[in-house]
Order: C-alpha cells, then structure tokens, then sequence
C-alpha cells in the first residue's frame, strides 16, 4: 500500500474569499452485521481509533462488577468514555473516584498534562502544575485502576497481557466480529496499547453498541449502562457545551458519538442500527472538519431530516475566529452524496483478501 489509503475530500476551510486549507478522509457507514451501507474513501483503512474506543472499555468496566463494588455512578462512567477537558467538574469525579479506590493519582499510568482551557491552567499552575489526573485519559485510567483491583491482578493495568487489557480485547472481539488479540496496536499517548482496525470493522462495532447487540444478558446490560451514561451526561465526555456535547443533544440520544486522536469520530444511529466512522487523514489536530462531517452525513443517510442536519452542521463547525473573537473564516463541509455499495461482511479474512488498505493488517501482523 505505498500510496497509502484512497481517500475523499471531506471539507474546505476559508479565510476570507480564498480556500486556506483541505481536509482529506474517510468515511464509512455500516449495519450490525458488517454490511457496507455506505464508503466514501477506502473503508479498510486500519487506523488506531484511539480514544474513540473507550466505550467498549467501560463496558469492561461494568460488566467485570468493578463499577458496583465501587459505587460508581453514571458521570464516572461517561467520564470513563472521556477525553476531558480536566474542567473543575470533570476533577471532582476523578478526585472521587480515586477516594473509593483508597489511591492517589500516582497509580494512574497516564503522564502528567494541563488542562485544555487557558483559565483552568492558570488554576492548575497555582496549585502546583501538571498533573496525572489532568491527563484528558485519568478518567479511562481511573476505569482500568478499577477492574484492576476489583480482578485482585497487578496495578501494571498498561500491560497488554493484564487480565483487565484482555478483557477489554474480549469485549472488543465480540463487537467488531475480529480477534481483537489479532490485530495490531501500537501504544497511545496515555501509554496503553493502542489497537488498529479497519474503519469498516470499527463501524460494525459502534452499530452494534448502539443497539446493545451482545450474547450475554451481562453485557447487553453493561451496554445500556455506558449508552445511558453518555447520553446523560455529554459534557463529561469533553467539555460543557462541546460540538459532541451539542450533536448528542441535538439528536435527543439518538445519536451517540465519541472523538479520538488523529481526527478519528465514531457514532451510532440508535435507531437505524448504524455506526458511522469519520477518519480525517491530516490528523485534523484543530478538531475541525469531522463533527460537521458527522452532521452532513447524518442528513444523507435520513438520520435526520436535511434542514436539521444542516443547522447542526453550523452548531457544531462554528466560525473560525481571530483572538479577538472577530469571524474570520469558516469550515465548508464538502463531502459528497453517498454512491452505493456492495454490502460486505466485515471480518478478518474478508479484510485480508486483497481489498484496498487491508495490506496493513498483514504488514503489521508480520512485524508483531
């Protein structure tokens, strides 16, 4: 694959009267059982979802009985799915959280990092600087912690032979129809392992999650748990009032969704038992393009009505500003309509069978 994966424009950004700059990705959309609705890009392009797995992490976290025997509520365990902002009461849960495991923040693996908002630094360097629980992953490190002492295993929660790693791996394979112990990963930021998988695999699993599609009662319910939690309680999941804040309002919890590293988006359509994955291929590192992207993509697919969906679009791609907060230039979505597919079962051998982009899986199963 040396020209790397086929991808599609997604948006423009404008300064003024001219086209600033370009944001190339992928987009697939696909059912419960791994058929293709819809692929603009090449939907077997293997990338880390990164964050955007946390769901079925705190899955594990659920159904393991570490929640309950810890007493957890449902904003610990949307901020378990987070990449927070470490806002004041986002600090406050992981404060307490780490109360009820009798631990301090030095038991968490991920390093130590500021909050996102300049004010909230401020704070932080007046009480001492960076620190582990300012880290937008304690609250997922704070969910290992859990099953870690709830399973009696080591603290080194990070290993990826620790039984809380392979129980997550456990819950992931069922979702994504794939041998998760197969699949390559490399390590996060955090310093957990960081899996790979197809966008089209990764969207299977998000359909599934949507509809709390699972062999054990035990899971369905863990399922409905960690949807209920992110539905209640959006904000915990990045900041007060984020674009994904507002979306999963927007569309009254019918749409779940969760952001990850690299511009990676994944979300279900409750309703219609779809997952959506949107990759961004330049990173998108100013989180823009992929929320409005998710949006455009909700209309076409009658997720919601056109008009809804294009007001949404402009709640959630607001205006580029200046530092003085005067409107400078926008983000125009750019996607095209959806051209039809072959529906497709998403599992392993399919994706090491010669389609576009599967090659990786193959590369990095080689080198493991």
């Amino acid at each position: 694959m040396p020209n790397g994966p086929e991808v599609v424009e997604l948006a423009r950004v404008w300064r003024g009267p001219v086209i600033e700059s370009m944001h190339h990705g992928v987009v697939t959309v696909a059912d419960t059982g791994g058929g293709l609705r819809h692929a603009w890009g090449d939907p077997g392009w293997a990338a880390p979802p990164r964050s955007a797995l946390k769901p079925f992490q705190a899955i594990a976290l659920v159904e393991s009985g570490a929640a309950d025997a810890l007493g957890l509520t449902d904003e610990h365990i949307a901020l378990a799915c987070a990449s927070h902002a470490a806002q004041p009461f986002q600090m406050a849960l992981i404060g307490d959280w780490l109360g009820r495991l009798g631990a301090t923040e030095d038991a968490l693996v991920c390093g130590p990092a500021l909050p996102r908002a300049v004010e909230d630094q401020a704070t932080a360097f007046a009480h001492g600087g960076p620190r582990r629980i300012y880290n937008n992953c304690s609250g997922k490190h704070c969910g290992f912690l859990s099953i870690a002492r709830h399973m009696n295993a080591g603290m080194d929660y990070a290993n990826p032979d620790h039984p809380a790693q392979r129980l997550y791996r456990k819950v992931l394979s069922e979702f994504t129809g794939l041998d998760a112990n197969r699949l390559p990963y490399g390590v996060d930021n955090c310093g957990l392992p960081a899996i790979a998988l197809p966008a089209s695999a990764m969207a299977k699993a998000w359909a599934r999650f949507g509809v709390g599609q699972a062999v054990s009662a035990e899971r369905r319910a863990a399922v409905r748990r960690v949807l209920n939690a992110m539905v209640a309680y959006p904000d915990h999941l990045s900041a007060a009032d984020s674009p994904l804040a507002r979306l999963i309002r927007y569309c009254d919890g019918n749409v779940v969704a969760k952001t990850g590293a690299e511009g990676y988006l994944a979300a279900c359509v409750r309703d219609k038992a779809l997952g959506i994955v949107v990759k961004v291929a330049d990173g998108d590192s100013s989180g823009r393009a992929r929320m409005g992207v998710l949006a455009r993509i909700l209309g076409r697919i009658g997720a919601l009505p056109t008009d809804d969906a294009e007001l949404l679009v402009a709640a959630v791609e607001p205006a580029i500003a200046d530092s003085n907060g005067q409107e400078v230039g926008r983000v125009e979505v750019t996607i095209q309509p959806p051209r039809p597919t072959t529906p497709t079962q998403a599992n392993l051998g399919f994706w090491l069978s010669g389609v576009p982009g599967a090659g990786v899986l193959e590369l990095f199963e080689n080198r493991r």
